[in-house]
């Protein structure tokens, strides 16, 4: 049995070597397969190369470049050799930059580009360790001289290749340097460290997350028995590729011998690839449903007339037509022993009744909606953060499956994921096969299901703890194996997971009432005229929120009640649309709803611009609360005036 990352694809090469390992764009856009034999050629070709400039076992290489096919042939080269890579994105600023491969002491690093090159000229001082850097995108003669003058030496992807091929023995015998880098990859063992993640830094200095080859081999071995992803299947890549959510899906793919066709998680982009790729599964972000969402209904708004009265009488009846197929079936939660002879005798009837028209709305609408995700589409994978109750429904109501998974960085990062043979929603599923889950007080008792408490693992999966951090370490990781999640849980009667919340989000106010924001701004961007929130409060006596209105949709309201349009910015300064925003959200968040009085919105401001990733989202498309606070303090401060 494979032991780490490099000993698994191997074994997947001998196994399907003819298989399409990787989808990805030629100069005219067009995709270009990549078999497993011809990815195994290119990693040991790579690998020999950097060998040859110096990297051995136990080396940490930078890698900063967002998705292309080089990426995993790097990482795989890397951790055949027995280093470890630490990888970041391009969003990546240049204090990100010098942070994460000065602290991780770099002697090697992998660009994508010229501009990522510079972000580490200007950062020579404090990245002293860093001898050795390799462009995948060659750079321009005076970026050249640059780096020679800064002391660095460059190298291009291709010249890397190149020394690879003239290595000693290997010489120009593609057998031999995959009969070497096999003899690497066979020393290879599983506490073996396998990237440095550093954290978003949300909440403040990024912390390295020391993951080994055992925390991603036990999820490769579990969630394929949960999403049974199968050989010759295709996956889109729109996330990340440095970030460990697409990163266990990467790993994932290999296990299975599929393929990965890589994307972007731009609308336009990500669905035309889509009818091209007609991929089986995608993994990706809460925000990403959101948008195909949001795209559905602009498209039907824009329609009007009779199809936008048929599509919503159509999702209507499907949405209630899941609900009980979903309580006939046993996928809802149950956390206070319910009957399941009860549920299914109640829900029969209804069922019978609505089938004809939910098989209607799937012949007129739904199917439509099926044939843009290619015809093949199975599920999508959602993760880094929860999907919004309205999304889920919605996708589920139409026939559209989707898996909502969950874990931490530190968790490599899957902890449970709902299973394709029983999703139950509103969950994310049981914990993975040999993965402890404990909900527990503030004094550490263990609760039993249907109480909400601290969310307590122990696994495989769990890090080795944080690079060169052990007082952090300490914090999260007890002596006993269970690390603290830091969120907020309960248990169903059978063991799946409901996430209530996260507590280092807790917002206190003065009167020392604990509120969970992720609620509230859950069920505010359940709104059509509201594409993302925050929710404020800190130390204040009120919540607020900052919050940033579907542009469309306040253009067609303003164009529809006279509301006199200078530019977007003034529009979201009259009164009527304030007033049009007030009324939404005192609508959604209110007693009737289930809010507390303190959990009411008193004042709130609207932005022009969305949060963008790198500013004031991560990269898994978090709110960076800590930074936000920071960008919009003085806009803030005079929501909380008295």
């Amino acid at each position: 049995m494979p032991n780490t990352i490099p000993q698994l694809f191997l074994e997947v090469v001998r196994a399907n070597p003819d298989a399409v390992a990787q989808y990805a764009k030629n100069a005219k856009g067009e995709f270009m397969p990549t078999s497993y034999a011809r990815l195994l050629d290119d990693v040991a070709l790579f690998a020999a190369g950097l060998k040859a400039i110096g990297v051995t076992r136990g080396e940490r290489v930078g890698l900063i470049s967002d998705n292309r096919p080089e990426w995993l042939v790097a990482d795989l080269a890397i951790l055949g050799l027995g280093g470890a890579d630490v990888p970041r994105g391009c969003d990546s600023t240049e204090d990100e930059i010098r942070y994460i491969l000065g602290f991780s002491e770099c002697r090697f690093s992998i660009l994508e580009n010229e501009k990522q090159l510079r972000k580490v000229l200007s950062s020579k001082a404090a990245l002293g360790a860093i001898k050795e850097i390799i462009l995948f995108d060659d750079a321009g003669e005076d970026a050249k001289k640059e780096a020679k003058a800064a002391g660095f030496s460059l190298h291009s992807y291709a010249e890397i290749r190149g020394m690879g091929l003239a290595s000693g023995a290997e010489a120009s015998d593609p057998k031999r340097l995959v009969a070497s880098y096999e003899g690497a990859v066979a020393e290879g063992h599983d506490r073996e460290l396998a990237t440095l993640i550093y954290t978003s830094g949300t909440t403040g200095e990024p912390k390295g997350v020391m993951l080994c080859h055992r925390n991603f081999m036990h999820q490769t071995d579990q969630i394929l028995e949960i999403v049974p992803v199968q050989a010759g299947h295709v996956f889109l890549s729109v996330l990340p590729i440095w970030h460990v959510f697409e990163r266990i899906a990467q790993y994932m793919i290999l296990a299975a011998g599929a393929g990965v066709a890589y994307s972007k998680p731009i609308g336009s982009i990500m669905l035309a690839d889509f009818q091209t790729v007609r991929p089986q599964w995608m993994a990706s972000v809460p925000r990403i449903w959101e948008s195909v969402q949001d795209g559905v209904y602009r498209n039907i708004r824009q329609q009007g007339g009779v199809k936008k009265v048929m599509f919503s009488f159509f999702v209507g009846v499907a949405e209630t037509y899941a609900y009980f197929k979903n309580h006939f079936l046993g996928r809802v939660p149950d956390f206070d022993h319910r009957s399941r002879i009860l549920e299914v005798a109640a829900s029969s009837l209804p069922l019978l009744l609505l089938a004809p028209l939910r098989g209607l709305g799937w012949l007129l609408v739904f199917k439509k909606i099926q044939t843009k995700l290619g015809g093949r589409f199975i599920a999508g994978i959602s993760g880094g953060g929860a999907l919004p109750r309205s999304v889920d429904r919605f996708f589920d109501s139409i026939g559209v499956r989707i898996l909502e998974g969950y874990g931490l960085t530190e968790t490599a990062p899957v902890i449970g994921v709902r299973p394709l043979a029983k999703p139950t929603g509103g969950t994310v599923g049981p914990a993975l096969k040999g993965t402890e889950v404990l909900i527990v007080d503030e004094t550490g008792k263990s609760l039993g299901f249907g109480h909400k408490g601290r969310i307590l693992v122990r696994g495989p999966q769990v890090m080795l703890g944080y690079y060169k951090q052990p007082e952090l370490t300490a914090k999260v990781l007890r002596p006993d194996g269970f690390l603290d999640t830091g969120d907020l849980g309960v248990l169903t009667r059978h063991g799946e997971i409901r996430i209530a919340g996260r507590i280092k989000d807790t917002i206190v106010l003065r009167g020392g009432e604990n509120i969970e924001p992720t609620p509230i701004e859950q069920r505010l961007c359940e709104s059509a005229l509201i594409k993302q929130v925050i929710v404020l409060g800190q130390d204040m006596r009120w919540l607020a929120a900052l919050i940033v209105p579907d542009e469309d949709a306040i253009m067609a309201f303003a164009t529809e009640n006279n509301v006199p349009i200078v530019d977007y910015e003034s529009l979201l300064k009259q009164p009527e649309v304030l007033e049009l925003i007030g009324d939404e959200i005192s609508t959604r968040v209110s007693a009737k709803t289930g809010f507390k009085s303190f959990e009411r919105i008193f004042h709130f401001a609207l932005l022009a611009k969305p949060f963008e990733v790198g500013k004031e989202l991560s990269a898994k498309q978090e709110l960076k609360r800590h930074t936000i606070n920071e960008l919009y303090g003085h806009l803030i401060a005079g929501l909380f005036k008295e």
